[in-house]
């Protein structure tokens, strides 16, 4: 399940992660850019306390934010992180997007004309930090997010490689179906996980209000009638079919529930196909059609 920040209050993330964790999620997906894993570690810890679940039972993932890319700041930024979630260590641990940021106290630095501030940073010296958090044992594993095939290569090519990225982050829809960054992550043995799965959350802050709405498609919903299924069930089913790992991200306890039900039921090789057939390579988030984002048009 994942925790993305929303102008929703903390204390509702909070309650969401112990439902979760009541229904059997395991998978916590967060962010230090989130700005809530407090209360993440306190709902994980409440459930650990009250003997729903150990801590070894529990997979979360949090992400190393693009003002803190500079790899002296690495181990920081970590702390940060543990500190808030009063964790030991991290399950997974990923470079949020292969942008820097200018470093300082602001998530978004930017300029008098209101531009955000880059930061040129070398991204395997960021990634051989990221590999001496995993020899700390302060993270038992590390990744990658939003990086497109380019920019893996360079990780996977890195002279003195030692741990090779588990995974990589990224949208992921049938609308947006990433198949060839799929065959590249499946072929390198890195896990393809899909965040806004189900579309986007159409925060009027980031997402084009014009866009089309994913869960009213047709082909999902006649698909959704056909199986007696959500439409939401339908788009996480097919993910999951495709071998990616998938992230639903919801705030109240039916569609936690609702969403759990995706192993009730499988998706016909002729209904995979239709769904594949929607990919329009539209992307719902507009952070990285940046154009300092470095090959934005390459898969």
């Amino acid at each position: 399940i994942r925790s993305k920040h929303l102008p929703v209050p903390k204390s509702k993330c909070e309650e969401a992660v112990k439902v979760a964790i009541e229904v059997g999620y395991r998978h916590i997906d967060g962010a230090y850019l989130y700005e809530n894993e407090k209360e993440i570690g306190q709902a994980i810890r409440e459930k650990i306390a009250d003997g729903t679940v150990k801590r070894e039972d529990i997979f979360y993932t949090g992400k190393l934010w693009s003002t803190f890319n500079t790899p002296e700041m690495v181990p920081s930024a970590l702390e940060k992180s543990l500190k808030s979630l009063q964790f030991d260590y991290i399950d997974l641990y990923i470079i949020h997007t292969p942008l820097s940021l200018k470093p300082g106290d602001d998530l978004f630095p930017v300029d008098g004309n209101g531009k955000l501030i880059f930061d040129n940073v070398d991204l395997c010296a960021t990634w051989k930090a990221m590999e001496a958090c995993k020899d700390a044992g302060l993270v038992k594993s590390i990744g990658l997010s939003n990086f497109n095939r380019r920019q893996l290569e360079m990780i996977l090519n890195k002279p003195g490689l030692k741990y090779k990225p588990v995974c990589n982050q990224v949208e992921c829809h049938p609308y947006l179906n990433q198949r060839k960054l799929l065959e590249f992550c499946k072929s390198k043995n890195i896990v393809l996980v899909a965040f806004s799965a189900l579309g986007s959350h159409r925060d009027e802050r980031w997402v084009d209000q014009s866009s089309p709405l994913l869960l009213e498609d047709p082909i999902l919903n006649a698909l959704a009638k056909k199986y007696n299924r959500s439409p939401a069930l339908v788009a996480l089913r097919y993910q999951l079919q495709r071998g990616v790992v998938v992230l639903a991200k919801s705030f109240t306890r039916k569609h936690i529930e609702d969403n759990f039900k995706v192993f009730d039921f499988q998706l016909t090789e002729e209904d995979m196909k239709a769904i594949d057939s929607l990919n329009q390579n539209l992307r719902y988030d507009p952070y990285l059609d940046h154009p300092e984002y470095p090959f934005a048009d390459d898969y």
